[in-house]
């Protein structure tokens, strides 16, 4: 079958189909692809020109605690460590419904769709939970990697395949797991990472004699174009471009859409139901303005296009937010710098640089403020409770530092750092003082702060802020260096280094409110007969907690599966 988005339907010419789906994220595909499984005739539409979400950017990782995977790679019965390690981190922060439900579907979710569409994990056998100090967090297991995938087998769809972020590629477009990254650090010093390097290199450059960018695609990218693959192989419809404008009712209940394509209207009607998965609004400034903290930046590496449009959708039909939840969202700590071929480059400080030994950061005071090895979650809240001192916060290394590491855009063994200081992205200081003075701190204080790190690190125990005592804190630093604590080395005297850092949302944690199977809720706490929600769009179900990677990407999955079988059930019901 050749997959050509050129010879599907126009979308003003299709009248009615059973499940509607509007966004393509993790949450949509895995509601859209469920929906084709259960025999449904699916539509999915996206507003966006190219399909993925914020999906597409992300590591691809779910959370998925008791999965199949864990148990065959050696790792015990999960479910009791699980709950007792969300009942740890949620607390009373909200009901407990929400995540005990999803423990109980997760891993029926990832069972279901591996079987019958042949969408592949593996588990990360070395990737703790976030607050892996709590009981019940697991040593790694929890957290799934996608499997790369070939992108050439999506046809013409591959051209609408949203990109991974460009800072997080190389050489134009290659793409990198995490663990291939972290090799790749090393390539210098182990023959078998070089070898691995070249190898990726060669499939890169045969790629771009034919395509715009690779196509090993892996991460977010990968997980998005096999959904999509395995829901188009199916018969599954999708358009992006497809700007959904209203949600119409009739006998008391959803019954389609309507909005324009291309500049044509539409009136699309839903037999069965209408899955919500607009990816919540962290790029939409107004929302972001009344929900989210007056700390937070007005800049986000989520899709341009998460601006909250299916909530209002949603609200408009009769649902309600759930809760306030903290700072209502998920956080990067992210430095920022002008491309120069213009625009904005965003770069979430995830788990390269910030954990690794030799770097600290400081306050607009130049104190230090919060464990620089936290998870990129925890360390944005910690800015955020910071207040305007940390608008921006500075982290600081020296030249080792950065040739060994790399330091946020800038990669490791780059030679020259010209470009980047005269960017502004980068500043430098021959000494402490030199650098205090350019950066607009007290010389004094930042000498202080200095110092007082530099003995902490010198006896390989943070006495201040616990840095590299959890798994999860040691996993990211450096277990290669001859260090008492992974995460903890001597800032030379200088010259050094600096990047500003500012709180980023990378995703929102209020959204509508939602029963057991995605499905919205009104005012009075009942189900809309077929609106649902997932990902983003449904309310956070750690109550704004953030247990480990893929936490976003999990939940997702597990109420775009449990909404789409929901709603194949529900036809059946009514007739």
């Amino acid at each position: 079958m050749r997959l050509d988005p050129a010879g599907r339907r126009p979308l003003e010419e299709l009248d009615e189909v059973d499940l509607i789906v509007l966004g393509s994220g993790a949450g949509g595909l895995s509601a859209a692809l469920t929906g084709v499984l259960e025999g449904m005739r699916v539509a999915l539409l996206d507003h966006a020109p190219v399909l993925g979400g914020t999906t597409a950017r992300s590591s691809g990782t779910a959370w998925i605690p008791d999965n199949r995977l864990m148990r065959a790679a050696g790792f015990p019965e999960d479910r009791e460590p699980a709950q007792a390690y969300l009942q740890a981190l949620v607390g009373t922060k909200g009901s407990t419904r929400p995540w005990e439900t999803f423990l109980d579907l997760a891993p029926r979710m990832q069972a279901d769709l591996e079987d019958r569409a042949g969408i592949l994990f593996r588990p990360y056998l070395r990737a703790p939970d976030y607050r892996s100090n709590l009981p019940g967090a697991a040593s790694g297991g929890r957290a799934l990697e996608p499997a790369a995938f070939d992108g050439r087998l999506l046809g013409g769809w591959f051209a609408l395949l949203a990109p991974p972020l460009a800072e997080l590629t190389v050489l134009g477009g290659m793409m990198l797991t995490r663990a291939e990254a972290q090799r790749l650090i090393r390539a210098e010093r182990s023959a078998r990472a070089m070898q691995e390097g070249a190898r990726l290199l060669v499939r890169h450059l045969r790629d771009r004699w034919h395509h715009p960018r690779g196509t090993r695609l892996v991460m977010g990218n990968a997980l998005v174009a096999r959904m999509l693959h395995a829901f188009l192989m199916r018969g599954g419809m999708a358009w992006e471009n497809a700007h959904t404008q209203r949600i119409e009712t009739a006998a008391g209940r959803v019954a389609g859409v309507s909005g324009s394509a291309e500049g044509r209207a539409f009136h699309l009607k839903a037999r069965r139901g209408i899955v919500l998965a607009g990816g919540g609004f962290p790029a939409d400034p107004e929302a972001g303005a009344q929900q989210l903290p007056p700390t937070a930046s007005g800049h986000t590496v989520a899709s341009p296009f998460a601006r909250g449009k299916t909530i209002r959708l949603g609200l408009q039909a009769g649902g309600q937010l759930g809760p306030s939840v903290g700072t209502n969202g998920f956080w990067f700590p992210s430095s920022l710098m002008v491309r120069p071929g213009g625009g904005l480059a965003v770069y979430p400080h995830i788990a390269l640089d910030r954990a690794k030994p030799g770097s600290l950061i400081v306050d607009r005071t130049g104190r230090r403020f919060a464990n620089e090895a936290a998870s990129y979650h925890d360390f944005g809240e910690a800015m955020h409770a910071r207040g305007r001192d940390a608008l921006p916060c500075w982290m600081i290394a020296d030249a080792a530092f950065i040739r060994r590491y790399g330091f946020g855009l800038i990669r490791p063994r780059t030679r020259r750092l010209g470009p980047y200081l005269a960017a502004g992205y980068l500043k430098r200081g021959e000494d402490v003082a030199d650098l205090a003075l350019r950066l607009g701190l007290e010389p004094e204080r930042l000498r202080a702060t200095i110092k007082d790190f530099n003995a902490l690190a010198g006896r390989g125990k943070d006495e201040d802020f616990g840095r590299g005592e959890s798994a999860y804190e040691r996993s990211n630093g450096d277990e290669g260096r001859e260090l008492a604590n992974p995460c903890l080395a001597e800032i030379g005297p200088g010259p050094l280094f600096a990047l500003a850092l500012w709180p980023t949302p990378l995703a929102t944690a209020r959204g509508l409110a939602c029963g057991e199977a995605g499905q919205v809720l009104d005012g009075s706490g009942i189900a809309i007969p077929g609106l649902y929600a997932a990902g983003n769009d449904m309310q956070s179900v750690f109550a704004g907690e953030y247990p480990g990677a893929g936490a976003q990407i999990g939940p997702a999955m597990t109420f775009g599966w449990a909404a789409a079988r929901h709603a194949a059930r529900q036809e059946e019901m009514a007739e």
